[in-house]
């Protein structure tokens, strides 16, 4: 199945929208602390991503783009994407909507770091996300999750 991902407008809609995934139980994944350090203009730019059911947002992404100059993760060094806070509202998982996110990520055709939630490891494995080598001083006791696209691979220290 087919989903439109849409970049998220930073206002108070957004925030209105956000504050309904936390009424879901999902306060370790909240965006509303990004969203509210964010909110500047109605056209600011916006690092949030999400999928609509009509009109409720029910799957939502933070998306970065990380300068080559830090990046310590891959070869050849470059700039990449750190996907972070990928949520999907429980009513809603398991029906494409993480997946849909994800795809969109790739399509910038640079390379994506996550550090992924517990338990959700058997996701990111299908979405053909791997380990690093850990690296005690660049992880600091995280357990990142890469993509690469054709042409890249880890960066060895």
């Amino acid at each position: 199945m087919m989903y439109k991902v849409e970049k998220l407008k930073v206002n108070y809609k957004t925030l209105e929208e956000f504050k309904k995934f936390r009424e879901y139980g999902l306060q370790e994944l909240s965006m509303l602390e990004d969203l509210e350090a964010n909110i500047i203009e109605d056209d600011s730019v916006s690092p949030f991503y999400g999928i609509y059911f009509g009109d409720k947002l029910v799957a939502r992404m933070s998306l970065y783009q990380v300068e080559k100059k830090f990046d310590r993760y891959f070869e050849p060094a470059q700039d990449y994407l750190e996907l972070w806070k990928l949520e999907v509202i429980a009513d809603y998982q398991n029906k494409g909507y993480g997946k849909a996110l994800v795809e969109y990520a790739k399509n910038f055709g640079l390379p994506i770091k996550t550090n992924p939630r517990v338990k959700s490891k058997d996701f990111w494995d299908k979405m053909g996300f791997s380990s690093v080598a850990y690296e005690m001083e660049r992880d600091r006791g995280e357990n990142p999750l890469v993509w690469y696209p054709d042409g890249v691979k880890e960066q060895l220290h």
